[in-house]
Formats: structure tokens, sequence, C-alpha cells
């Protein structure tokens, strides 16, 4: 019953949004409250232990608005960084020199596919959408080429791949084993990705060519001489730190005692939130004071 009443939510949300032009946010406030009625819950909470309808909604609003609020500031940061010591660019132009402009969109692919393996959807959109704009600045070619292989990546990570966050809780719920459903996930959604991604964003692109706007380019690609640009592997590793941190963090879950002292503190640095806090720290000091990087990216 349960699963049926999911699935005529999510219809009634797409036809809300799309026959009858709602909002999405209304259309999503509204759904919310339709399952609400149809699961049975009360419409305000007849006591604190049973949360009513609006209760249930604000607690989850305001938990998921709270936790992207951290994650797209530090992440802005961290971006902001990238663009003003050059180190986005430095990549872009690596990408492009070894994958060629013609494959660089295979590239996109590939490197959302790995850094979306530990990390939420949306932390690994904050951490890589800079490189879009800058190879689709860099190349010329339409964003949605670029664009699409870095969603598609993420995506597909994000919803079958342990030991990401979402895909470890599945196993975990149905109780299987964990390297059968990495062979079975890897067998399934690097295909899945491949034709979401490079096969049809090129396609898409072609017929789509969208610039980068004005103001984004402005304030992400920074042109540097290629002498003052930041090394290679530098910029790589400033990028991966909260990646690797959230990995170890996903690897300590499910090889150690989930009681003991040092699970507790690998988990806690692995936290998307920290792990992008200490990335973004360590930001200011490989790409702000090490390359000497304008100082009002620094307080950004």
């Amino acid at each position: 019953m349960g699963i049926a009443i999911v699935v005529a939510a999510i219809v009634v949300l797409l036809l809300l949004i799309t026959a009858a032009k709602m909002h999405p946010f209304v259309a999503l406030i509204l759904t919310s409250v339709g399952v609400g009625l149809a699961m049975g819950m009360p419409l305000i909470a007849p006591s604190p232990e049973t949360p009513g309808i609006i209760d249930s909604i604000k607690a989850g609003l305001g938990n998921t608005l709270g936790f992207l609020a951290i994650v797209l500031a530090l992440g802005t940061m961290l971006g902001k960084m990238m663009a003003e010591s050059g180190g986005a660019e430095r990549i872009a132009k690596t990408l492009i020199n070894r994958f060629g402009q013609k494959r660089v969109h295979w590239a996109m692919m590939a490197v959302a596919f790995l850094v979306g393996i530990p990390v939420f959807f949306q932390v690994g959109f904050v951490l890589l959408i800079p490189l879009v704009f800058t190879i689709a600045m860099e190349t010329g070619i339409s964003l949605v080429t670029v664009g699409i292989p870095l969603v598609a990546g993420l995506s597909v990570v994000h919803g079958l791949v342990p030991p990401h966050p979402a895909a470890m809780a599945a196993v975990g719920i149905f109780k299987a084993d964990v390297g059968t459903t990495i062979l079975y996930s890897i067998i399934v959604g690097l295909p899945t990705a491949i034709i979401a991604g490079p096969l049809f964003g090129k396609w898409i692109g072609s017929r789509m060519h969208k610039k980068v706007p004005a103001e984004i380019a402005e304030q992400l690609v920074q042109h540097k001489e290629e002498k003052d640009l930041p090394g290679f592997g530098n910029t790589l590793f400033t990028i991966l730190l909260p990646v690797i941190l959230m990995l170890i963090a996903s690897i300590a879950n499910v090889t150690l005692d989930q009681a003991s002292q040092a699970s507790k503190v690998l988990r806690f640095i692995g936290d998307p939130v920290v792990a992008l806090l200490i990335a973004t720290i360590y930001s200011f000091f490989s790409l702000g004071l090490a390359t000497r990087a304008d100082s009002t990216a620094i307080k950004c």
C-alpha cells in the first residue's frame, strides 16, 4: 500500500508541474500533504511522539535546507578558490590536452563517476561545476555537452554504487552482500552513465548550444598565464580531499566496529559538512597562499 501511495504521489507531482504548470515548490508541498493524508497521518500532532502532517513537512524541509545551505556555502568557497587561483583552469586544460577537445565530455563523466562514489549528488555537483564552466569556456562547446555527463555520472553513482551512503543504506535494508552489489552496480551503472552522459550529451548538445553566461564566466573563470597556474597534482588533491575523507568514512562504516572511537572519528571527519570544511580551509593554503592568489578570494 505504501509503495502504491508513493508511486501515485510521484505521478501527481509530475502532472502538477508539467500539465498544470504549477510551481515545483508549491506542487511538492501539496503532494506531501496528500501523501500524509493517504498514510493516515493526523493533521495536527496529538502528542510530541506523533508528529502531524505539517510538522513532518517542516522538519524534513528544515533538515534538507540546513544541510544544503552549509554544503553550498562551503562548496562555493572552494569553487571560488579554484577559480581565483587558476586551479579550475589547470584541470580543464589538462583534461583537454590529454583527452582532446572531442572527448572531453567522456573525461567529465569519468571524473563525476569516481568523485561521486563517496559523496552525495549535491556535494559532487558543487565541487565539479566550476570545471564544467571552465571547460566550456576553453573549448567553446555547449554547456549541455559537458554538463550532462557530469549529472549522469553523479546520478548513477548516487543511486546504485556502494560505498555511496544512499546505496549502502539500501544494502543494509535488504541485507545484501556489499561485494556482489558493487559488481552488479558497476555492470548496470557504467553503461547507464555512458548512454545518459557522453552519448546523450553529445547528441543533445549539438542541437542545443548553450554558452557560459557572462556573469558566471566573470566569477568562475579567471584566465592566468601558464606559469602562474597551480600544479595539476596540487589542484586535483585539493578538490579530491573531501572525496577522500568521505570515502575513508564509508570504508570505516563497513569495516570497523561502529562503537569504536576510531570509527566515530573517521565518520565525523568524513561527514560531508566536515569534509568540505577541511577541504575549504586546506584550499586557502594550497590554492591561496601557496600560489599567491588574490587575497580577496581567501576572504570570500
